[in-house]
């Protein structure tokens, strides 16, 4: 297998913090998603090598490992497993038999499935060297974490909008979650143990979950603020009234000032998108106002324009 420079997948340096870990996952994995990359390999390879990436670099522990084994990173953490839980102990000129009771997903633990076997059953030559080859009864009763999970929950902008529930199927069984208000387009939760089972009683893997927010023909998102385009009437904006608008909170009357010019935007503070996790925090909605020309003109109404331009031609 070829090695994959996690830090390079992320574009981060090897000093990146959590929080730059986080942001530059986040990023990257909105622009590869599958689903608005359909039909491009590159692209769907790119995501998996992002996700892998960031699950290994966002575990401390695995962190640790990468960098000091890089590629052997996943074969030192299941010789660790493996010293833990006894199987290894005092067995190291003996080894583990190649044909023993582990399968090749017995020391999956990546996004991709990686193994510790080669190709053919045969042991790469990092685990040859801890391990040593022969046969070791202590290999079968060794504990291994179970291989994560991905899965992609679609909502539409008005589910993100408000807190709810919802239940997805893993490995033919439901399971419940909770959606705070607020989740990102791309953003990915980690349920613990929810992944596929561990071997020999080895703790379950993890299930992660990214959230993809549908496009929303009436709003456009920035963070928590929310933007919309408002049609209003000639006679409105030149003498001033009221107009109704769509919020995701519900409909609003809107004041409209006479004289108001095509193009004027309006702040309505606290009626954009509700802030993860932070009850009763809101963004802003900015409404740009677009005056529509009347159609259709009867001969009256033209002729009433016209004695208004001369009003305004005599003003002038």
């Amino acid at each position: 297998m070829d090695f994959i420079d996690y830090y390079k997948v992320l574009g981060i340096n090897k000093n990146a913090t959590q929080d730059e870990i986080r942001a530059a996952y986040r990023k990257l994995a909105r622009k590869h998603h599958p689903d608005l990359n359909q039909n491009d390999k590159e692209a769907n390879k790119k995501f998996q090598q992002i996700n892998e990436a960031n699950e290994v670099l966002s575990d401390p522990d695995k962190r640790k490992k990468y960098d000091q084994y890089g590629k052997d990173w996943q074969h030192a953490e299941a010789f660790e497993k493996a010293q833990q839980s006894g199987g290894a102990r005092g067995r190291r000129s003996q080894g583990f038999h190649s044909g023993g009771d582990f399968g090749e997903e017995s020391f999956s633990g990546g996004f991709g499935g990686a193994s510790g076997f080669e190709d053919g059953g045969q042991f790469s030559d990092f685990f040859e060297s801890l391990f040593g080859r022969g046969n070791s009864s202590g290999a079968s009763r060794s504990k291994f974490r179970g291989q994560d999970l991905q899965a992609e929950l679609h909502l539409t902008l008005a589910d993100a909008y408000q807190t709810q529930q919802q239940v997805i199927t893993i490995n033919g069984k439901n399971i419940r979650i909770t959606i705070p208000a607020g989740v990102e387009n791309g953003q990915v939760i980690k349920l613990k143990g929810h992944g596929n089972p561990g071997v020999n009683k080895g703790p379950n893997g993890d299930l992660y979950i990214t959230f993809i927010i549908e496009e929303d023909s009436r709003f456009r998102r920035e963070a928590n603020d929310l933007y919309a385009k408002v049609p209003i009437d000639l006679y409105t904006a030149v003498l001033g009234g009221e107009t109704t608008v769509d919020t995701l909170g519900g409909k609003i009357k809107l004041k409209i000032k006479p004289a108001t010019q095509n193009g004027t935007i309006m702040r309505l503070k606290g009626k954009g998108f509700p802030v993860y996790k932070k009850e009763g925090q809101y963004g802003d909605l900015y409404l740009t106002l677009e005056i529509k020309l009347p159609e259709d003109l009867s001969e009256k109404e033209k002729a009433l324009f016209r004695e208004l331009a001369k009003l305004a031609g005599n003003k002038t």
